[in-house]
């Protein structure tokens, strides 16, 4: 039995993460977000990038803390049999194996899903890779910037006429990493309605494609290559960001002709409701640059924060395009618990950014990111029970640490 139960939707589901730098990672964030006991497997002789990338701590690194708070940390040297037998009879007692390694890399370690099968009948193997497991570009590997691009976002993301500026990495990593939690979820389902595992093969090249659907699509049946357009929107004008004073900006969004009136009310001309140039969303897409026009002319004398809300009263989708600094701010976010207190290791409080959603039985989140091995004892004695003496020979000899 698991001495790391906090409730949630996946209390007494047990993952074991072989994951590295950020989409891996995110995967199982998500996962003991909702309650799981997610276990990293690591190895000093082979440290994640972001346990190390600009600090001298390797337990206080930022870019790990922030993507793996509420886990448990094992070491295993996993280039040893011994090493890897232990990590067998972990995974024999868990229910979900997450692994994003270099192609090939969990089969020559004789950890593939048939070897992993043969001690866990029923384990669910989510395996992230850029192209996934088959085809011909399956042996290639990549990151964040490769996601995005070969996805095909990164050619729409940028100002209509001018070259694609890029998508921010973040947004690869983390839609990867939701979809293999996802899955992993649909997985737990099914096995137990069947009693059956199975094996996950999650593309992040397919996971970016499928945010663009539409576009596709569009291809498909009419031909057509989508191209960087700023941000406008096929089903929606005005759609935009727009200057207002002090320098900031607001987003507006403008759904139905409804919401089209209600924002001409607002900004004034008692004629601008029934310009036949922007009645219907035919004649505002037809004249979309005179109507931005208008719009910036009309937002850029007003405070953004306050004409969002005056919008938002009158049924107008918008918000103040936030910094930083108003994302830390925003009293909303406090009050919908999206920030979360954690405890660290060390025993230091500090804040962390919580999971996008709220339940009714949620797991309870209280643990900063571990220190490197900081779960051995529990892993090593209380999971499989090895006896004191055998961990004292295990750590002796370099298996663990």
């Amino acid at each position: 039995m698991t001495n790391h139960r906090r409730g949630g939707p996946l209390q007494g589901v047990r993952v074991v993460e072989l994951t590295k730098v950020w989409a891996g990672p995110y995967a199982g964030k998500q996962l003991a977000f909702l309650g799981a006991e997610v276990i990293r497997i690591e190895s000093h002789g082979s440290l994640d990038v972001t346990r190390t990338f600009g600090v001298a701590d390797f337990d206080k690194a930022p870019g790990f803390m922030a993507v793996n708070p509420q886990k448990l940390s094992a070491q295993i040297d996993m280039k040893s049999k011994e090493g890897i037998a232990l990590l067998k009879d972990l995974i024999a007692e868990s229910d979900i194996l997450i692994e994003n390694l270099r192609p090939g890399a969990i089969d020559r370690l004789g950890l593939g899903y048939e070897a992993v099968k043969a001690v866990k009948p029923d384990i669910i193997f989510v395996s992230m890779g850029m192209y996934g497991n088959d085809g011909p570009l399956a042996y290639q590997t990549g990151y964040a910037p490769c996601f995005v691009a070969l996805g095909g976002l990164s050619a729409l993301v940028g100002y209509e006429g001018e070259p694609p500026s890029g998508m921010n990495v973040r947004y690869a990593d983390s839609t990867f990493g939701t979809a293999a939690a996802y899955a992993a979820l649909v997985a737990l389902i099914h096995r137990r309605r069947s009693g059956e595992g199975q094996f996950i093969d999650v593309s992040a090249v397919e996971t970016m494609t499928s945010m663009v659907g539409d576009n596709v699509m569009d291809f498909s049946l009419n031909g057509r290559i989508g191209g960087a357009d700023g941000n406008r929107h096929a089903e929606m004008a005005p759609h935009g960001v727009f200057r207002c004073a002090h320098g900031d900006w607001i987003s507006i969004a403008v759904s139905s002709d409804a919401a089209w009136r209600a924002l001409a009310e607002i900004m004034g001309p008692p004629a601008l409701a029934e310009d036949l140039r922007f009645r219907t969303l035919a004649d505002r897409k037809a004249n979309e640059l005179e109507l931005d026009d208008l719009i910036s002319q009309w937002t850029g004398a007003n405070d953004a924060e306050s004409l969002a809300g005056k919008l938002q009263a009158a049924g107008v989708a918008a918000a103040k395009s936030a910094s930083s600094i108003d994302l830390i701010a925003d009293g909303h976010l406090w009050g919908r618990g999206f920030y979360r207190p954690v405890t660290d290791p060390t025993g230091e409080e500090r804040t962390i950014v919580g999971p996008a959603w709220r339940m009714t039985e949620a797991a309870e989140i209280t643990d900063g990111a571990p220190k490197l091995g900081q779960h051995n004892a529990y892993v090593f004695g209380d999971i499989l029970g090895l006896s004191q003496a055998e961990q004292q020979r295990l750590k002796e000899a370099g298996v663990t640490r």
